[in-house]
């Protein structure tokens, strides 16, 4: 446990080291919000759908969390590049503490940064329907954190190029946004849409902020966490076994 709580630390400190990275992951965001939430929002509002803000959020929430725990696993192939993996791997500890650690701190990273994005969303408009359920809430952006930073890992183990696996991380994880529900509601889409919505873990991500926070969802929220779960738990199995073979 020592191990883990080490390097969760060490992550937390590299990621509040580099405030140009803290300011720079939340533009998109912010971006999102205003261009989106504020642009589409009147037609939102016509077509029958409501407060657009209110849709939005949870969707770009789950977005920051998406990008910042994705992308962590380059700091696998940067620690390798520079010789500093080598260092962590030769501790007499089992590397699947290694990985579990660099991965709760990655996660808890990317769940500080939806956080971050949530406040600003409540500046802009973002009304909560219940606050008893906010902590629910923490709980699906933790979820998404962990599976997405372990995604990442085990990408970040079979590659050893900085550029490839930005490549790799990019073509991946836009589709998974935008076919998650994120920016437009689930019912009324194609059959083939529905189908991979369905096999996307980031849609029960969405979902679960989407109720916990609006109380609007398509899902059911508990079906939401076990999904969310055990895809998680079997993509951290995955990475600590791909970390366990990686060559320094």
């Amino acid at each position: 446990m020592k191990v883990i709580g080490i390097l969760w630390l060490r992550q937390l400190k590299r990621y509040f080291r580099s405030k140009a990275r803290m300011l720079g992951s939340l533009g998109q965001p912010i971006l999102f919000l205003v261009a989106l939430g504020f642009g589409f929002g009147p037609i939102f509002e016509k077509a029958g759908g409501g407060n657009y803000l209110q849709f939005l959020a949870p969707g770009i929430i789950a977005m920051s969390i998406l990008f910042t725990a994705t992308f962590m696993g380059i700091e696998v192939i940067w620690d390798r590049q520079f010789g500093f993996l080598k260092e962590t791997l030769v501790a007499p500890v089992p590397r699947w503490k290694i990985m579990l650690g660099r991965t709760l701190g990655g996660a808890t990273v990317a769940v500080m940064q939806g956080i971050i994005v949530l406040l600003i969303s409540l500046l802009f408009g973002l009304q909560i329907s219940n606050w008893l359920m906010v902590p629910l809430a923490l709980l699906f952006m933790f979820l998404i954190a962990i599976l997405f930073t372990a995604v990442g890992t085990a990408i970040a183990c079979l590659i050893d190029d900085m550029h490839g696996f930005q490549l790799i991380i990019n073509f991946l994880i836009m589709p998974l946004f935008f076919l998650s529900g994120a920016l437009f509601p689930l019912t009324g889409l194609p059959s083939f849409v529905m189908v991979i919505a369905r096999l996307n873990p980031l849609s029960y991500g969405v979902d679960g902020l989407r109720e916990t926070l609006v109380n609007l969802s398509y899902f059911n929220i508990f079906g939401n966490i076990i999904v969310l779960g055990v895809i998680s738990f079997i993509f951290v199995i995955i990475g600590a076994y791909l970390f366990s073979k990686i060559e320094a």
